[in-house]
């Protein structure tokens, strides 16, 4: 569905510039949670803006279904980290995730239905008419992905959206996001510092290499469905990719923070 070939990104010019991203190519089939994970400072973020078609590459090309991706694309929705400052607290959590639908739903009615639907897809049915301040930092990140898919997008690009959330909520939207996947078809990439998130999510995860970030390592996930938090991740299958990815995450950050020229985990 979505293919970046040999994508470099520099902020800067070409002599004083930072290169934080270089030689990135992978693709990302319809259906697939792919999470994406490296040390601190590598560039993720960087990288989901390029998906997202917020930034420019500097060199290489990003395509949906073979088209280029020049501006930000309508099968996209993107969901941040600061769900706090992504919506709107005059609005209620029906307004807020109605908004979006306002420039391509003319139809009212379609437009309070499609908002029903996504607020039920993700367990504030009752809550439409509550302000975000009303609700718990849990439920305004629901409120965020309900806005999302109410766009009906093809693919969700989030953005470590659960890492200033407690360890239960998280867990409680990690098995929504599962779930989301499912009920819409939908593509996921989800940029994450949590190895366990990463892992228990993903068909497939990404490890970035240290910046400018590269794409070290493609790990498949091969985890029986539905996932479970406690009986999935007491699996050998789950422990051994997590200790894959962590390992090639150390050796990233080591050679970060030494300088060392970029080496390739084998």
């Amino acid at each position: 569905m979505l293919a970046l070939n040999n994508v470099a990104k520099r902020y800067g010019d070409a002599a004083t510039g930072t290169l934080a991203v270089q030689d990135l190519t992978f693709e990302i089939g319809r259906n697939e949670v792919v999470t994406i994970v490296g040390p601190s400072g590598c560039g993720k973020t960087t990288v989901l803006k390029l998906m997202a078609g917020l930034i420019d590459p500097t060199s290489g090309s990003i395509t949906i279904d073979d088209v280029a991706v020049t501006r930000p694309p309508k099968e996209i929705a993107l969901v941040f980290q600061d769900y706090i400052n992504s919506l709107y607290p005059w609005m209620t959590v029906g307004q807020n995730v109605e908004f979006p639908l306002k420039r391509e739903v003319r139809d009212r009615a379609q437009r309070k239905e499609r908002m029903m639907a996504a607020i039920e897809s993700v367990g504030l049915l009752g809550f439409e008419d509550r302000y975000p301040w009303q609700l718990s930092g849990g439920m305004q990140q629901r409120v965020a992905i309900a806005r999302g898919l109410a766009y009906q997008p093809r693919m969700l690009l989030m953005d470590e959206p659960f890492g200033a959330l407690d360890a239960q909520t998280r867990a409680e939207l990690e098995d929504l996001v599962l779930r989301v996947r499912d009920a819409f078809d939908i593509t996921i990439v989800f940029v994450t510092h949590d190895i366990d998130e990463s892992v228990y999510l993903a068909d497939r995860v990404l490890v970035m290499g240290p910046r400018p970030t590269f794409i070290e390592a493609d790990l498949p996930v091969e985890l029986p469905a539905p996932r479970d938090q406690i009986e999935t991740k007491e699996l050998p299958e789950f422990a051994r990719v997590r200790s894959d990815v962590y390992r090639r995450i150390r050796r990233s950050s080591e050679l970060m923070r030494t300088g060392s020229i970029r080496t390739v985990i084998r």
